[in-house]
């Protein structure tokens, strides 16, 4: 079906602190993929700092967007639907993206599509595994988010089991910057746990017994404060082991279990907490020993990115025909 489209889409991605544009032809060929993050830029706050990231996207997109198109191969004009995300997220970011996009659209009197942060995540598995299609159960987690998605068909989706305060990527995040990781935290925070011993703090797996599937993981960044300030001496290393530990068995148990209870033989995992290796592993490995297939996109399309938000708004305008009016704005709590 998306062999014969040679379609082109043009993604904005603008949620965070992340400045991304890509080009699509049809529903899943990636021509261009470019990221542009401001890590360093918000390291010295301490964390994302949404007037700071604004402005920053505003000097950026005009040149990551020359960038993608050149990148691609192809010539501005021959766009044929541009779609940018427009929540959730983060206010200022979301609305110089889609600003942009509306621009762009209105220029090529191209259609226009604001598309769902979240969505744009699960369509990272469909970009890398177009064969492999719903029904499964998604596991979205993030920094922003940690969310399970009963997912039929595409275009359908029912919230199994949310965050009731922290994600599982911001409390990784805040408890790796209580113990001087410095920010973001996660992927040192992943790398310094290969070190360390996951048994040597006996950390709390919040609601790991909860019979819903909703998570919770502001309590285990309190006990993680509370054992700090006792033991000040403790290894870094067998902090973020325990830490880890913690949030993985509480992802692990809770999503197999989701995935079991409603039937579905297919666990798809996407976002930024994706990409550790720790929460890979196992996952693959108990998933394994219940017959449930265990489905990552690659590092590179678990964190925010504009192929994903193409890879949806290319979806919709052709399944479903949709398209938005230039006046739409910005939903920073948007959810399914």
């Amino acid at each position: 079906m998306t062999g014969a489209d040679s379609s082109l889409t043009l993604g904005i991605e603008t949620s965070c602190d992340e400045t991304s544009v890509a080009v699509l032809r049809g529903e899943t060929e990636i021509l261009a993929n470019i990221v542009y993050s401001q890590v360093d830029l918000h390291a010295r706050y301490g964390g994302v700092v949404p007037e700071v990231a604004s402005r920053n996207h505003v000097v950026k997109l005009p040149y990551i967007v020359d960038e993608a198109l050149a990148c691609a191969g192809v010539q501005v004009q021959e766009i044929s639907l541009v779609a940018a995300t427009m929540g959730p997220g983060l206010v200022g970011p979301l609305l110089v993206g889609l600003c942009h996009a509306k621009g762009m659209a209105y220029a090529l009197r191209a259609p226009f599509l604001g598309v769902n942060h979240l969505e744009g995540h699960l369509f990272a598995h469909r970009l890398h595994s177009p064969d492999v299609v719903p029904p499964f159960m998604g596991l979205i987690v993030s920094g922003g988010h940690t969310m399970l998605v009963d997912v039929p068909r595409y275009g359908e989706y029912y919230v199994v089991g949310t965050t009731v305060d922290d994600a599982a990527g911001e409390a990784i995040d805040k408890i790796g910057k209580m113990i001087g990781m410095g920010y973001p935290a996660g992927a040192k925070m992943d790398e310094l746990a290969d070190s360390g011993d996951p048994k040597a703090i006996p950390l709390p797996r919040p609601m790991g017994d909860s019979p819903s599937f909703d998570f919770s993981f502001s309590g285990l960044k309190t006990a993680v404060l509370y054992h700090v300030r006792k033991n000040p001496r403790e290894r870094r290393e067998d902090i973020a082991a325990s830490v880890l530990a913690s949030v993985v068995d509480v992802l692990t148990k809770k999503s197999l279990e989701a995935t079991r209870r409603f039937h579905r033989h297919r666990l798809v995992v996407v976002g930024g907490v994706a990409a550790n290796a720790h929460l890979r592993a196992q996952l693959v490995a108990e998933g394994t020993q219940r017959g449930i297939d265990v489905l990552f996109p690659p590092i590179a399309l678990c964190t925010d990115n504009a192929a994903m938000i193409a890879a949806v708004g290319a979806f919709r305008h052709r399944e479903f025909g949709e398209a938005h009016p230039l006046s739409v704005s910005p939903n920073p709590s948007l959810s399914f």
